[in-house]
């Protein structure tokens, strides 16, 4: 179904109206949004440049080693070029076992030196174009996948539905208290390896489903690292404590954290529409999730989480909801689904409200905490509108863009000069860059991804070769 039919402003904002989406505001006045998005924006010891934030989107296209390769460098470069002032690096392991695909970067001594290389090439880029780089933000997300880890899945605890949906067998071991003690030894390493590259930021990956997401809900883990708020939040007081009095005072703490994780959704074959998995209540699962309505948000524990997440250290929360893997739907509201998946079960505006009301809710409660909003990138070309709007309101400081980027790296660049983006350049939410994500058959075991529609020089024979790959394996 083709949700984007609105050929106006206005038209999308009767239409966010009537679906009551109530959050989904707009600033029509081009000037006003050039005057929302250029705001700098203090963060810790540092003021960024302005307030528009790309999101730390992976390329899966590291060398199997963990360093960048060629596309990398070319997306960073692209970034760096492009007008916002916080780029965030994308999803790196903090050790081999933890990455969620073969190509996924991974810090280490042996390559630290490559990440330094290009941290520098980013920022000699963005002086090359605008002239200085000293507002330029580039954190480091560092994580660990998890569940979703290749070869092995490292499982903090068993949820049955999301066992069913990754087909994870039931008496598989969690990982211990002990394993993940060591593991807060690995962050730190990573850290002081990021900080030697020159990062001036690194984020703990908390969202998604990976490792320390799926700890904020493991309510029914016993041992230290489940069961209560704290203790399920314990890995990432003892990585925060850890990185701050191994790095020093000088060194930025982001969290990217997992705010509603929802339920699993499958694809219903007689409709196609995604149907979410059934449930009993309470549902016992799961953070920022209302145990008696697990279709929708409980913030409860989520502003008691960064509370105190706040207090151990946390200089800047962005905002993220749901998982890619069984619930795509809430994360990244889209126009049409990844092959083989089901049809969004919602209107998107309904998806964007979501994110819109969350971090709103989130930004207005802890109002001297820098907050990053998601959820825009279905708007299209009524982002950046919808992006001022939020920062005019107070409901963010920055306006982050994810998947837009891929498709559209300079968006900044013209929504600074001009409080309006090209239409004709602007992601559609046709979900080829999942796709990508998601094929396997590839020599180093991993396909490279990005936006074929938009980019179709380098990503329109990656997808044709991916297609054709996936064409040719099946019996």
């Amino acid at each position: 179904m083709k949700y984007f039919v609105y050929q106006s402003l206005d038209e999308l904002r009767r239409a966010a109206g009537e679906l009551g989406a109530t959050c989904v505001r707009f600033e029509p006045d081009p000037a006003r949004v050039r005057q929302a998005l250029s705001r700098p924006v203090r963060v810790g010891s540092s003021v960024t440049g302005n307030s528009i934030a790309i999101h730390p989107m992976e390329g899966c296209d590291g060398e199997l080693d963990g360093r960048p390769g060629e596309l990398t460098w070319r997306r960073y470069q692209r970034f760096a070029r492009g007008g916002a002032k916080l780029v965030w690096f994308e999803a790196t392991a903090v050790r081999q076992d933890g990455r969620a695909n073969t190509r996924q970067l991974w810090i280490n001594r042996d390559n630290a030196g490559e990440f330094a290389r290009l941290v520098e090439t980013i920022r000699r880029a963005h002086r090359e174009e605008f002239g200085s780089a000293d507002d330029l933000l580039i954190p480091m997300q560092l994580t660990h996948s998890g569940r979703y880890s290749v070869p092995r899945r490292i499982i903090a605890y068993h949820n049955p539905f999301v066992d069913e949906m990754t087909g994870t067998p039931p008496d598989q071991p969690v990982i211990s208290d002990d394993e993940l003690e060591r593991l807060e030894d690995d962050y730190l390493a990573a850290a002081k390896l990021a900080v030697e590259a020159g990062f001036h930021a690194v984020e703990i990956k908390m969202t998604h489903g990976y490792l320390l997401s799926e700890l904020t809900g493991a309510k029914l883990r016993p041992g230290r690292y489940g069961g209560s708020l704290e203790d399920r939040f314990r890995l990432a007081r003892n990585v925060i404590g850890k990185i701050r009095s191994g790095c020093g005072p000088g060194l930025m703490i982001f969290v990217r954290l997992g705010c509603f994780d929802g339920v699993p959704y499958h694809r219903d074959p007689q409709t196609g529409l995604g149907v979410p998995c059934r449930y009993s209540l309470p549902y016992p699962h799961g953070f920022g999730v209302n145990a008696n309505d697990p279709l929708r948000e409980d913030l409860t524990e989520v502003k008691q989480a960064v509370s105190m997440l706040r207090a151990w250290g946390m200089d800047l929360l962005n905002v993220s909801l749901g998982c890619p893997y069984y619930n795509p739907h809430i994360g990244r509201p889209f126009e049409k689904p990844d092959e083989g998946n089901y049809e969004p079960p919602e209107h998107p505006l309904l998806g964007v409200d979501r994110h819109f009301r969350i971090a709103g809710e989130l930004q207005r409660v802890f109002p001297d905490l820098p907050v990053v909003g998601t959820g825009y990138s279905w708007l299209q070309k009524y982002a950046i509108h919808a992006g001022a709007k939020n920062i005019l309101d107070g409901n963010i400081r920055f306006f982050g863009i994810g998947r837009g980027a891929l498709a559209y790296p300079d968006f900044a660049r013209d929504a600074l000069a001009h409080g309006e983006l090209d239409e004709r350049r602007v992601c559609k939410t046709l979900t080829y860059c999942t796709y990508l994500m998601r094929q396997k058959n590839h020599p180093l075991g991993q396909f490279p991804t990005g936006c074929p529609p938009f980019d179709k020089e380098t990503y329109g024979p990656i997808v044709k070769l991916a297609r054709q790959t996936k064409r040719s394996s099946k019996p």
